[in-house]
């Protein structure tokens, strides 16, 4: 893995998603390091000296594709006094400073993946959908739990995953609300009302021993998710937790 490399980059693009949730475009000063799908940055606001300390920083998945080493991708929601102060100071052009890559989190193409992600936990499995492909064999399932529709970020881009990948199925989880414009993609893709279930792969069929299961998301959420896997027999080795928060 690369050695981490600072970078200042420039704000290039902020969506706001209502709720307090965001997805940040950086445009890095200089091309940025080799990185693998999964892993994370380390994201400043304030200046970074060379000669001086890294300034209070936060973790955020990188969110953008690995080849696209001229923009990084982050997501993140309000929750503290460092994002409040991300939502409050971040405008399009402001300088801030990243350090990457970080993180064993790392996705990989085993014959059956389960990607389940709460919130902007879907950040740190956007690379890995991005760079699925028609010759990939397997299934990789998406369960991705949010609270209303407006939330979902990347359902464009997954849709056009969707479009080009057999191997791809998502199932949108919604606590509130419900997605009025869902391409069936032969039966691929589903919407279900309520919160993210471990219940809900065991019925799609993924009970081999050989199903890989990567949690990303709020802490509760982990928990939650990792016992009820253990519960219905899926072994310790085959459940990664990436522990954001």
């Amino acid at each position: 893995m690369p050695a981490p490399r600072k970078i200042r980059c420039a704000v290039a693009r902020i969506a706001d998603h209502g709720g307090h949730v965001y997805t940040v475009e950086l445009k890095p000063e200089t091309q940025v390091p080799a990185f693998r799908p999964g892993q994370f940055l380390h994201f400043a606001l304030d200046e970074y000296v060379p000669s001086g300390f890294w300034p209070e920083s936060r973790v955020f998945s990188v969110a953008s594709n690995p080849t696209e080493r001229d923009r990084l991708l982050i997501c993140y929601s309000v929750n503290g006094v460092f994002t409040k102060r991300m939502e409050q100071e971040m405008q399009v052009g402001s300088e801030v400073w990243v350090k990457l890559p970080y993180g064993d989190f790392v996705i990989e193409a085993h014959p059956e993946v389960v990607l389940m992600a709460g919130g902007t936990g879907i950040s740190a499995f956007s690379a890995f959908i991005g760079e699925l492909s028609g010759n990939r064999g397997g299934r990789v399932h998406l369960y991705y739990g949010v609270r209303n529709p407006t939330l979902l970020l990347f359902q464009e881009e997954f849709d056009a995953v969707l479009g080009q990948a057999p191997c791809f199925h998502a199932t949108y989880c919604l606590e509130h609300g419900t997605v009025e414009s869902v391409k069936p993609f032969s039966g691929r893709v589903k919407v279900r009302s309520g919160i993210l279930s471990a219940d809900f792969p065991v019925e799609d069929g993924f009970r081999a021993s050989g199903t890989i299961f990567y949690l990303s998301g709020p802490p509760a959420m982990l928990k939650v998710l990792s016992n009820a896997l253990l519960t219905l027999g899926a072994a310790p080795e085959r459940i990664r937790v990436d522990a954001w928060e």
